[in-house]
């Protein structure tokens, strides 16, 4: 599977570019503890690598979701919505964000692989 991950502790499966799905890292998920609320984008809000596209509040805080690449949102996760402790449950898969058809694929190359995200995580 092609997930890349960002500084900011987003991930990005882009094995569709046109449905690019982005959520939380493991190792986000666990510095926010228990999600409580998420504020996903609108689907067709366009957003550049980097922008706040939605926020995501624990228990503890809450934190922005930053998109990692250029695009135009698809579709959102209204399961996320109705339910967001499956940002802890499972970030990786059933608690994806939203779906983001990319600009400009190029962008992922600034992005890391798991390998080194976990080896920033640990420091970050």
């Amino acid at each position: 599977m092609s997930i890349k991950f960002s500084k900011e502790h987003e991930w990005i499966n882009a094995a569709d570019t046109n449905a690019a799905i982005v959520g939380i890292t493991v190792h986000a998920q666990d510095a926010l503890g228990d999600v409580v609320f998420v504020d996903l984008p609108a689907v067709g809000a366009t957003f550049k690598a980097g922008d706040v596209a939605g926020v995501v509040e624990s228990v503890k805080a809450a934190a922005d979701v930053y998109m990692p690449v250029t695009g135009e949102i698809v579709e959102v996760n209204e399961a996320l919505r109705d339910d967001p402790s499956l940002a802890n449950s499972d970030p990786l898969a059933a608690g994806w964000f939203f779906k983001v058809k990319m600009s400009n694929v190029g962008e992922l190359e600034g992005l890391m692989e798991e390998t080194a995200y976990n080896d920033f995580a640990k420091d970050n």
